[in-house]
């Protein structure tokens, strides 16, 4: 997935190095945790891994496409098709129900069955009661649970989770978890988490440390 991954930055004080070497393989279907220390480096590297931003050097393949050799519209399309996004602070449109948030990825690809679908995804987070609800009317939990549909509804290949139990209380950090994983076993789909939860950590088959700008296999 990612060979010999660099990432610098020019600060007011010359280069800063984020990124230094990465070489990590994620294989399909697998769940991989990315830990480490807050500034060191674990969301610029989500971010490379997912196409959303380009490394100063090195490779980065994602199901089979080079992200590194794509401009932004390529890699723009091939995320709407084959990725799924978790964040830590939800993401979801303030002006959309729900249900609209959920079906945004849908239309953006032009489906045609995006209601029901939205409301299938809605349904098997255990909110389709709530399908009508604003953002504002929901709690973090039922919010992330929100983005959890919405980043499952079209059926990615990969899911890249970004602190997705942050912003939560112990007891719905627990149950996004489980609903997290419970998910993605079902879909068969590819999950890349970056966390501090070490219990959320410690769920994933394998995991990697970012120490010194470097991916230290844990």
């Amino acid at each position: 997935m990612a060979s010999r991954l660099c990432k610098h930055v020019q600060g007011p004080a010359g280069r800063i190095d984020i990124l230094d070497d990465i070489s990590l393989a994620v294989a399909a279907g697998e769940t991989v945790a990315i830990t480490g220390a807050s500034g060191s480096g674990k969301t610029t590297l989500l971010g490379l891994l997912a196409g959303l931003d380009r490394p100063s050097s090195g490779r980065v393949e994602l199901a089979g496409h080079a992200l590194h050799a794509m401009d932004e519209e390529a890699r723009a399309r091939l995320r709407l098709q084959q990725v799924g996004f978790v964040f830590q602070s939800f993401h979801l449109l303030p002006a959309l129900t729900a249900e609209e948030n959920v079906m945004l990825p849908l239309e953006l690809a032009a489906a045609a069955d995006a209601t029901a679908r939205a409301r299938q995804a809605l349904d098997a987070v255990g909110l389709q009661a709530r399908r009508r609800h604003f953002p504002y009317q929901l709690s973090g939990g039922e919010q992330q649970r929100v983005a959890i549909a919405r980043a499952f509804v079209h059926q990615p290949r990969v899911l890249f989770a970004d602190e997705p139990t942050g912003n939560l209380d112990h007891h719905s950090r627990d149950a996004i978890a489980r609903l997290l994983f419970g998910l993605n076993a079902q879909h068969h789909t590819t999950l890349v988490v970056v966390t501090h939860d070490q219990a959320l950590a410690a769920r994933c088959q394998r995991g990697y440390a970012l120490v010194d700008g470097r991916a230290v296999a844990r």
